[in-house]
């Protein structure tokens, strides 16, 4: 009986109104995300820190910082929403007429690869869907589907949550570009000319390409890293016209002017390895998002 008294003091709106304030650690950007006024936000606010006997979320500057109780809340709380929401959603998803936002994270490469045949999709099957794209490192990425923020996230995962649930898209290998007349004509790319030359890492945030410094460690070498840099799109146009390296994923290369620049496979084994789509366990009953995953996972090979 208890319990019964005590969930009758809760409106479920309160629960996505702290949702929204835990995610956006600001009452005036969670008012507007919530289509709310500020006054309504605080007071809710409010009656939160009555109900749970916890202040929540404590200000620090201009914003607002959650308390050790609210950051224990962040992952039942998502769970608990995306459950309702499962069971408060129609009983089949019709892509034509359904109006919802994904918010789906990846790097600038994994958007390459994935954006452009989704988005002619969405755009013919299911116009009213809108998407968010973020970027992160591979950790930030996964404790964003962890904690709700994220609804998918694409990209390479080696260490994978048991809460989390993922099916491959492709297998990746790498390759290096360099500037065509950086090499002899009848010159290949061998392990000490690999060696020698300054190279391009693609670097998000600390996570570096481990993969292939892995490799080399296995061989007990290094490689001088003149550039480090987070942006995938700009890399390439950084080895025209001299004697760096870039190591990276061959799919971000099939668009690279052949006139210039020169593809070879790496002088050394480097594994290659599965990109992925991951999202939470507890969304596996959304009809919508297990529609979405089908479309991108179709549209891999385009």
């Amino acid at each position: 009986m208890q319990r019964m008294n005590d969930l009758r003091r809760i409106d479920l709106n309160l629960l996505v109104i702290l949702d929204a304030l835990l995610s956006e650690q600001h009452v005036t950007r969670a008012a507007e995300r919530l289509h709310l006024s500020q006054p309504a936000v605080s007071h809710a606010l409010a009656r939160l820190r009555d109900l749970l006997g916890d202040p929540l979320l404590v200000r620090a500057g201009a914003g607002l910082i959650p308390t050790p109780r609210a950051l224990e809340l962040v992952a039942p709380l998502a769970e608990a929403l995306a459950q309702v929401q499962a069971m408060l959603a129609p009983n089949a998803f019709e892509p034509a007429t359904a109006r919802r936002t994904f918010r789906l994270a990846m790097s600038d490469y994994g958007a390459a690869i994935v954006l452009p045949g989704l988005i002619r999709t969405l755009r013919q099957e299911a116009p009213g869907i809108d998407l968010q794209i973020s970027h992160g490192s591979r950790e930030s990425m996964l404790e964003g589907v962890i904690n709700g923020d994220v609804d998918i996230a694409a990209g390479v995962f080696p260490e994978m949550p048991n809460e989390l649930r993922s099916t491959p898209l492709f297998e990746e290998h790498y390759a290096c570009l360099l500037d065509r007349n950086s090499l002899t004509a009848d010159a290949a790319l061998d392990l000490p000319t690999y060696l020698a030359r300054p190279h391009v890492l693609l670097e998000m945030r600390g996570s570096g390409t481990l993969e292939i410094e892995r490799a080399l460690t296995a061989l007990r070498e290094r490689r001088r890293v003149a550039i480090s840099l987070p942006h995938w799109s700009v890399a390439p146009a950084l080895i025209s016209g001299t004697d760096l390296i870039l190591t990276v994923a061959s799919r971000g290369l099939r668009d690279i002017d052949q006139q210039s620049l020169l593809v070879v496979p790496p002088p050394f084994l480097i594994p290659s390895f599965t990109f992925v789509l991951v999202w939470h366990k507890r969304r596996g009953a959304d009809q919508a998002l297990n529609w979405l995953n089908e479309r991108i996972v179709q549209g891999r090979h385009h």
